[in-house]
């Protein structure tokens, strides 16, 4: 069987998908294609059912759960960090109600966890690395963050207003299950289980030879250090990623639960999850 896997370019996504796209991990019976794309497009695409498998913003698996199924593997959670939003002058939350803030698209979670944080502001939609310039030109009264730019803000001048994972987890008491993995409702049963076991099996290889996946995954930090990549890579590719568990279950719940009472969704999310079959989750 032939699948298509999308994912970003990124530092934590090759860094989980290393073992798989290097044959690290014996994938019999499945032919893997691996499309690199930004979030936003994944996220557009995902809408579509453009690809078998899919890296996806939580967020947006509100508009694709008709078309897809998540897989307990490969979750991207922040354990009391995540996106970050930033300026260029030293502010607090309540002063951006009504103000123009970058954000990096309309179906990001970063997006959707701003409106829960903010409420009422202005949107300037625009890519994940168009942010930092649009708040330091003046066109954004501040900027949301994502992937690298969560580490490297300070460098460039900016200033913390406030870390969206911090204050949701203080607010849930969950984490907050920023990205995921999704497997395309026609994939039959037994093959999606295949690849949720697959996505887990490559996560495990890539934390468990650590530095031959960073070897890797460094490449793709955008100008981050050996150092900097480590750190991302770590705060994304963890435990959760290998089974995000009930209480990441919950937390995904939780986030469209309420995000839907705000009026932020498009309507009732019907969430589905993929797990390992019993025999690959003892194995």
């Amino acid at each position: 069987m032939r699948v298509k896997l999308g994912h970003s370019p990124d530092a934590d996504d090759a860094f989980l998908f290393y073992a798989l796209s290097a044959g690290k991990v014996a994938f019999e019976g499945l032919d893997f294609e691996f499309v690199l794309q930004d979030i936003q497009t994944l996220n557009d695409w995902a809408v579509e059912g453009k690809l078998e498998v899919t890296a996806l913003s939580v967020h947006a698996y509100a508009y694709a759960h008709e078309r897809y199924s998540l897989l307990t593997a490969g979750f991207s959670m922040g354990e009391g960090y995540g996106p970050v939003l930033v300026s260029r002058a030293q502010m607090r939350t309540p002063d951006l109600v009504n103000c123009r803030i970058a954000v990096p698209g309309a179906r990001t979670t970063a997006f959707l966890v701003l409106g829960l944080m903010i409420g009422d502001y202005v949107p300037l939609f625009c890519r994940f690395d168009e942010v930092v310039q649009q708040v330091l030109e003046g066109r954004a009264d501040a900027g949301v963050l994502i992937h690298e730019g969560q580490l490297t803000y300070d460098s460039q001048g900016l200033h913390l207003v406030a870390d969206l994972g911090k204050w949701w987890q203080d607010s849930t008491g969950y984490p907050l299950p920023l990205g995921a993995v999704a497997v395309r409702k026609d994939i039959p049963e037994q093959a999606a289980s295949r690849i949720c076991s697959l996505v887990r099996d490559s996560a495990q290889y890539a934390m468990s030879s650590q530095q031959e996946a960073l070897d890797h995954a460094t490449g793709f930090a955008r100008g981050m250090s050996a150092e900097k990549a480590e750190t991302f890579v770590g705060m994304y590719v963890n435990e959760r990623t290998l089974d995000c568990g009930r209480h990441g279950r919950e937390a995904v719940t939780k986030l469209l639960l309420w995000g839907q009472a705000r009026g932020m969704l498009p309507g009732r999310v019907v969430l589905n999850f993929v797990s390992p079959t019993e025999s690959e989750a003892e194995g």
